[in-house]
């Protein structure tokens, strides 16, 4: 994996009797950009917020850039964040908002205020205030501020929330360039799975507060294979006459009236030919393929064995 960034050891959060986050144990490594995927109170906020200290975890451990302990404070200054609804002053306008957070937290780096607002979108805001901003703008604030130490590692809460299409290309632009450019690793939670699939290097899905997955973009991609979808009257006396014409032998039977078969995608017309000669009724045949959102919704039904 290379060097890691941070790696949590069987890290939990337990609020009364019920675990918001259980036993979770995660290795990111640098210049990753990972995906954090669940569904809403999966955890992933509870998560977030241990990782940077906003809570204390009630079991379990962390290192980030190898400090553990009482060193994860001085290690914290290495990161961004966005956590939540971010927290903005409405009566300044955003260079002021940057300049003031920036005093708030003793920073004296050499970025520019406005070179991390044009960064982010917003150098044009002008005598704007925050009050009237839209949600998208203050998102775009919020991961200026986040910029503002320079970090290397980011951590982002659902950073595309309120943005329009323009804005959430414009941002996953602007996040591989900080990764590939400036060698920042990012932590991403987002709900909007086709667009952590342009984007993220790799992903873990939380499901009721435990790490159920691991996966890289490249596993990603070999596991949500492309297939010809075969939907007819018989898919079992379908398959029979796919294998004595093709020799299949990568198939699936999803159930009666469905066929997948993961090899010879070239083949459909062919395939088509053969199951009506052989006096089936094709209702529908063509190539597809599995996507994030899918993938995540199969697995944590137990469609994968993910639990």
């Amino acid at each position: 994996m290379g060097q890691s960034i941070i790696k949590t050891f069987d890290i939990s959060k337990k609020y009364g009797e019920r675990y918001a986050v259980e036993n979770i144990s995660m290795e990111i490594g640098r210049g990753q950009i990972y995906g954090l995927i669940g569904q809403n109170g999966a955890g992933k906020t509870t998560f977030i917020r241990l990782l940077t200290g906003l809570i204390s975890p009630t079991d379990g451990g962390m290192e980030l850039f190898g400090e553990s302990g009482s060193g994860l404070e001085r290690a914290r200054s290495r990161i961004g964040s966005i956590v939540e609804t971010p927290s903005l002053f409405p009566n300044m306008t955003a260079f002021c908002n940057v300049e003031a957070q920036r005093r708030l937290a003793g920073l004296h780096t050499m970025i520019d205020t406005y070179e991390i607002l044009e960064l982010c979108g917003i150098a044009d805001t002008g005598n704007k205030k925050v009050r009237d901003f839209s949600l998208g703008m203050r998102q775009r604030l919020a991961l200026a501020i986040s910029l503002l130490s320079e970090p290397e590692f980011l951590i982002l809460d659902e950073p595309i929330n309120g943005l329009d299409p323009k804005g959430i290309v414009e941002n996953r632009e602007m996040l591989k360039s900080l990764a590939h450019e400036k060698n920042i690793t990012i932590l991403i939670s987002s709900h909007i799975l086709s667009e952590l699939a342009q984007l993220a290097t790799n992903y873990g899905i939380i499901h009721e507060g435990r790490l159920i997955k691991q996966i890289s973009a490249e596993q990603l991609q070999a596991e949500c294979r492309r297939y010809v979808q075969i939907l007819t009257d018989d898919a079992a006396r379908a398959m029979e006459a796919l294998k004595t014409r093709f020799s299949v032998e990568d198939y699936e039977l999803v159930n009666g009236g469905e066929l997948r078969v993961f090899e010879q995608t070239d083949k459909t017309a062919e395939m088509n030919r053969t199951l009506v000669e052989a006096g089936l009724l094709v209702k529908s045949i063509h190539v597809t393929g599995q996507d994030l959102e899918s993938y995540f919704i199969e697995g944590i039904s137990g469609s994968y064995g993910f639990m």
